[in-house]
C-alpha cells in the first residue's frame, strides 16, 4: 500500500505537469497527420480527412503508457478550415482524456509561386484523473474522484512556399492555478514547437519524392527541449502512394545520445490509408521492453475541390 501511495504522489505532481493539456507527441505522427502537429493545416486538401492512431509504448512492461487518438479536419468556405481531435491516454494509475477544436484561415501571398500563410486558433479541454479503483477502499487517504478539468488555448502559424513548409505553434497559452494535485508545479504549461521540411522531386512528373523534416519542442517551465529528425521516401501511382522512412529523436543537450530511433511505413490506396511505425528506446529500459508500436488507419471522404490554391496541400503530405 505504501508503494501505491508513493506512486500516487509522484503522478499527482510530475505526471500531471508533464502531460496536462498535451497529447503525447510521437515522431510517427509525422507520417500522415499534419493536423496533429500543427492545427494551421486544418482544411487543406480535397476531402474530409479522418485519422485514428493507436500507440503502445514499452511493450512488455506492465501498465506501460498507451494512447489512442481520433482526428479529422475539413475545409470551411474557400479559405478556412476546421478540425477536431479526441484522445485517451493511460500511464500507470493516471488517465487523461481530452480534445481540441481548431479553426484555421489561409491567405495567398502569391498564387503563381504557391506562396501561402495560415493562422490557427484552438480550444483545448482536458481531464486528468488518478485511477484509485485498484487501491484499498478502506484507506482513509483514498476517497472521492481524483480528477481535475482544464481548459486552454493554442495558436499556430504556417508558412508555405512551393515545396517548403514551416510551422510555429504555442500550446497552453494560459497559466493555470496550482491545486492539491499540482503542489510542485508552477502552473506554466506553455510549450513551443516548430515543424519544418521540404519535398524534393527530380521533376514535376517524377514518381519519387524525398521529404526530410524536423520537429522541435520546447517547454517553458524548465527549458526541456527535444528534436525529431525524419526522412521519408515516397512513390506515387497517380493519386495513390507508398512511403517508408526512419526517425531519430534526441534531447537537445544530448545530440549523440538518442532517446529512440525506428522505421515507419505507410500506404494510401484510393480513399484508404494505413501505416505502421516502430521505435526502440535507446536507454536503460531498452532490454526490458519490446519498443513502441503505432498503427494508423484513415479514410478520406466527401471530396470537394477547393477554388483557392491556399487550401491545396502543397507543403507537407
Amino acid at each position: 500500500m505504501k508503494i501505491r501511495l508513493g506512486l500516487l504522489a509522484i503522478f499527482c505532481t510530475a505526471k500531471f505537469y508533464a502531460q496536462e493539456l498535451s497529447l503525447p507527441v510521437y515522431t510517427q505522427y509525422l507520417g500522415d497527420s499534419e493536423f496533429l502537429i500543427s492545427p494551421a493545416y486544418a482544411g487543406m486538401g480535397e476531402y474530409i480527412k479522418l485519422r485514428a492512431n493507436g500507440v503502445a509504448q514499452w511493450v512488455g512492461i506492465e501498465d506501460a503508457p498507451a494512447t489512442q487518438s481520433l482526428a479529422g479536419d475539413v475545409r470551411l468556405g474557400m479559405r478556412s478550415g476546421v478540425g477536431i481531435m479526441f484522445f485517451n491516454d493511460k500511464n500507470g494509475y493516471t488517465r487523461q482524456y481530452g480534445g481540441r477544436l481548431s479553426y484555421a484561415h489561409h491567405l495567398t501571398l502569391d498564387t503563381y509561386e504557391n506562396h501561402f500563410l495560415s493562422f490557427s486558433l484552438s480550444y483545448n479541454f482536458n481531464q486528468f484523473k488518478i485511477d484509485v479503483s485498484e487501491f484499498d477502499p478502506s484507506d482513509p487517504g483514498i476517497h472521492g474522484d481524483h480528477l481535475v478539468n482544464n481548459h486552454n488555448f493554442d495558436i499556430g502559424v504556417l508558412y508555405r512556399y512551393r515545396k517548403f513548409y514551416l510551422s510555429f505553434n504555442v500550446a497552453n497559452l494560459l497559466n493555470k492555478p496550482t491545486d492539491q494535485f499540482t503542489v510542485m508545479s508552477s502552473g506554466i504549461y506553455r510549450n513551443y514547437s516548430v515543424y519544418t521540411g521540404y519535398r524534393f522531386r527530380k521533376h514535376k512528373r517524377s514518381e519519387f519524392e524525398i521529404e526530410p523534416s524536423l520537429y522541435f519542442q520546447l517547454f517553458e517551465h524548465d527549458g526541456r527541449s527535444s528534436t525529431d529528425l525524419s526522412i521519408k521516401f515516397r512513390k506515387y501511382d497517380f493519386e495513390d502512394y507508398y512511403w517508408a522512412g526512419i526517425s531519430y529523436r534526441f534531447l537537445n543537450d544530448q545530440l549523440l545520445n538518442p532517446l529512440n530511433i525506428g522505421p515507419m511505413a505507410g500506404v494510401k490506396i484510393s480513399n484508404f490509408y494505413a501505416a505502421y511505425s516502430y521505435q526502440v528506446a535507446l536507454n536503460s529500459i531498452m532490454s526490458y521492453n519490446g519498443g513502441t508500436h503505432m498503427i494508423t488507419l484513415g479514410v478520406d471522404i466527401f471530396q470537394g475541390i477547393g477554388e483557392c490554391k491556399c487550401t491545396h496541400n502543397t507543403g507537407g503530405w
